[in-house]
């Protein structure tokens, strides 16, 4: 019985502390009445970062008029790639428009008049993050665009339910010397903290909870402390 008035006045407690106003960094501006007005034109077609090609990444090559010279090529372990009449490239460390601009050069080299053409990734297997820890799908995610925190581990489909949302650990190598960042992600969420950038090669952790699953471990296993907590929170 101690136990039961013990766990009531805990949670009566927290649920006290909850407030409905919402907190933000000091350049954040809040809505009036939760009203958000529509992005312009130029939020919704903000430039991402561009991509930079590394090796096994997949590349469709489509030179308008000349079928023989399109093909779709895979960039080698050591970043290069061959095509007709261009030859051997290197395609790692460069971004699709680079390499393009490189290939019509080798094109008019070999007297291919104005070739016009065009370079994509189609298939990106070299600039991943990896999200680890207490996700509900920890892997590799492709890092295109203006990755952040919490677009990656969205990527993951979010956190698990034991997840510690404040200790989501972020590490990165620059320079060859590897490094590491502590984020909150509920501060994130809130908009108390800028979402930070994410980068291929990256790796995100985020932490587990010890306190969540042995409190889950206690409900599960004790009738006698499951019961007020029901009735609670209904």
């Amino acid at each position: 019985m101690n136990c039961r008035l013990i766990f009531v006045g805990l949670v009566l407690v927290l649920s006290g502390c909850a407030s409905s106003r919402f907190v933000g960094r000091p350049d954040l501006v809040v809505a009036q009445n939760n009203v958000l007005p529509a992005p312009t034109r130029d939020d919704l077609g903000a430039p991402g970062r561009p991509y930079v090609i590394g090796p096994f990444d997949q590349l469709t090559v489509d030179v308008f008029g000349l079928t023989e010279l399109s093909r779709t090529v895979q960039v080698d372990a050591n970043g290069e790639i061959a095509l007709p009449l261009a030859g051997r490239l290197q395609a790692g460390g460069r971004t699709p428009d680079e390499l393009a601009t490189e290939v019509s050069a080798r094109l008019r080299e070999r007297h291919v008049r104005n070739p016009l053409l065009t370079i994509s990734v189609s298939q990106a297997n070299s600039q991943l993050v990896t999200v680890d820890g207490a996700v509900q799908e920890p892997g590799l995610y492709p890092a295109i665009g203006g990755m952040t925190l919490m677009r990656a581990i969205a990527r993951a489909k979010g956190v698990t339910e034991f997840a510690a949302t404040n200790h989501v650990v972020v590490f990165r190598t620059v320079g060859n010397q590897r490094m590491a960042a502590l984020y909150d992600l509920r501060a994130i969420r809130l908009g108390a903290y800028d979402d930070p950038q994410v980068y291929a090669n990256d790796v995100v952790v985020v932490s587990e909870s010890e306190a969540r699953r042995l409190f889950s471990q206690i409900l599960t296993a004790s009738g006698a402390l499951l019961a007020p907590v029901v009735t609670i929170l209904r």
